[in-house]
Parts: C-alpha cells; structure tokens; sequence
C-alpha cells in the first residue's frame, strides 16, 4: 500500500537533482561499509532496451576481473534516485551484478522526485500514482525479461548460477512478478514493507503467483501495514506453504518505508536487520 495513510509524507535528500543524479558516485550514508563499496564497485548508467522503448537505469559490479550472480532492485514509489544507488552499490560490494532499474521510464527519466518530496501533497502523490499506473502487469513481466537478459548479457555476471530481485513498497509486487515471468532465472525474492497489495482479492494479487515461481522468498512487512491487514501474513504463509516453497514472512518493528535511508520513518536498526537476512537469502539461494 502506498497511500496517505500508510506511507511517511516527507523523503528528503539533498543530492536529488537530475544535474547531478547521471554523476553521483556511491556514497553510503548512514550504512556499514561505506569506504569498502566506493573502492571496490564500479557503475554506470546504463539504458535497457524493452518492448515498451528504453528504461534508464545502473549497473554495479564488483572491480576488477570476476563474475558474479545477477540482482535486479526494484525501487520503492519514489522512484530511482541517490539512495538506491547507494543500496545497489552496496550489494556490489557483497558480490553482485546489480541492475537498479527507473521502474517510470515509460513517463519520466530519474529521478522524478526532487530533494524534499511530500508524499502526503495531493498534486504529488497523483503524479506518481499516474506514473505507476502506467505499468501494467504485462508490460512488467516484458520488462522483468528485459532486465534480465540485459544483465545476464554483461560480462561481469554469472549466468550459471541464479539471480535475485529485491523490491521496496510497489518494488515488493514487482519482485513476485518478476519471479513468476522469468522463472528460469530467479532463484531469491526479497519484499520490504512491500504494502498490503501482496494478497489482494483480485485475480491478480502477486501471491496467487507463487506457484509459478522457483524461488525462495524473503518477505518483510512494515507493522503499520500490518495493523492495517493482520490476516495477510497469515495468507502469505499459507500460499507458500501450499506451493511447497521455502519462504519468511516477518514483520518488522518500522513503519511502511523503514528500509529507505531518507524516509520519514527510517529505522537504520530494523533497516540493518533486514539487509542481513537479504544478504544471507542471497548467499544460500544464488548458486
């Protein structure tokens, strides 16, 4: 869920400009290993050529010679910006190719928001509802493709073994998707306060595709998005079980938007609890 209600007003970061956002190197505010990933990542903006035109986005990979199992990071309503930059680079730094897609580039290039965005302005958080709803479940399942092939194409990743997707808010129903469409390749999924449209009544609520899925999944829920729906743990779970896959679901002691440094609601402590149990996901499963 991405609403008034549930989602944190105010996300700030003073290095949003689109001068400067093609220019920004990674810079770890606020996390563990900042000097390690600066020193040891190489990116560059890249562009993915999908079936709907051509998606702005950063490829991370580790420095030097290597390759390494591919990640594709969905970023939350607000779009690509510095701090997903940041969290990709800081994947890379583990042992990543990481893609960071701009998920609007159908309307916007990145970012879309500027450096003191007002997720509670009506005029705002329409734009950004528009943007998202120029994403149909199609059009994201060509993209997941298009992400994928692109990533499996770059000499710095290692196709033989399984990739990951991770997603935040909007990126959580994104990264079932993108399980469910490129099957073959996703061996992890991780969801961060991916909201209460995770299990919905329509026919096509992401956990309906669990079982098109080969995957297994990490699925950390905001408490206020809990107190909101209590159930859908509890369906989640039950969905996974049905499916026979391997699968956590949680919820977190933040609010919806706790993972993002910038929120309203950040909460690094809570934030880095779940950034390690990613990081054990992604070594027990990308092999």
């Amino acid at each position: 869920m991405c609403d008034e209600f549930i989602h944190p007003g105010l996300v700030s970061d003073s290095r949003l400009s689109r001068r400067t956002f093609g220019l920004m190197t990674a810079a770890l505010a606020g996390t563990a290993g900042t000097a390690f990933a600066q020193d040891s990542v190489e990116q560059r903006d890249v562009s993915v050529k999908t079936a709907d035109g051509d998606c702005d986005a950063v490829l991370f990979h580790p420095k030097g010679d290597g390759k390494w199992p591919a990640v594709l990071i969905w970023p939350d309503i607000m779009g690509l910006r510095p701090v997903f930059r940041d969290m990709g680079a800081r994947l890379a730094a583990q042992g990543y190719t990481v893609l960071v897609v701009n998920p609007f580039y159908r309307s916007a290039k990145a970012p879309v928001v500027g450096d003191n965005f007002n997720f509670g302005d009506p005029a705002s958080r329409a734009m950004l509802m528009g943007y998202r709803g120029a994403m149909s479940d199609a059009g994201v399942d060509s993209d997941a493709a298009a992400y994928l092939a692109f990533l499996d194409a770059q000499p710095q990743t290692d196709s033989t073994k399984k990739a990951g997707v991770q997603g935040y808010c909007m990126g959580g129903a994104l990264s079932f998707r993108t399980a469910a469409a490129v099957s073959n390749r996703i061996g992890a999924v991780g969801s961060f306060h991916g909201g209460n449209g995770l299990v919905t009544d329509k026919p096509d609520s992401p956990h309906l595709l669990i079982p098109r899925t080969n995957a297994a999944f990490l699925v950390c829920q905001a408490q206020n998005d809990d107190a909101s729906q209590p159930q859908m743990k509890e369906k989640l779970k039950a969905a996974f079980d049905a499916a026979g896959k391997t699968a956590t679901v949680e919820v977190y002691a933040g609010n919806h938007g706790w993972c993002v440094p910038g929120s309203a609601v950040y909460n690094q402590a809570e934030a880095e609890r779940a950034w390690t149990n990613l990081s054990a996901l992604y070594k027990a499963n990308l092999v």
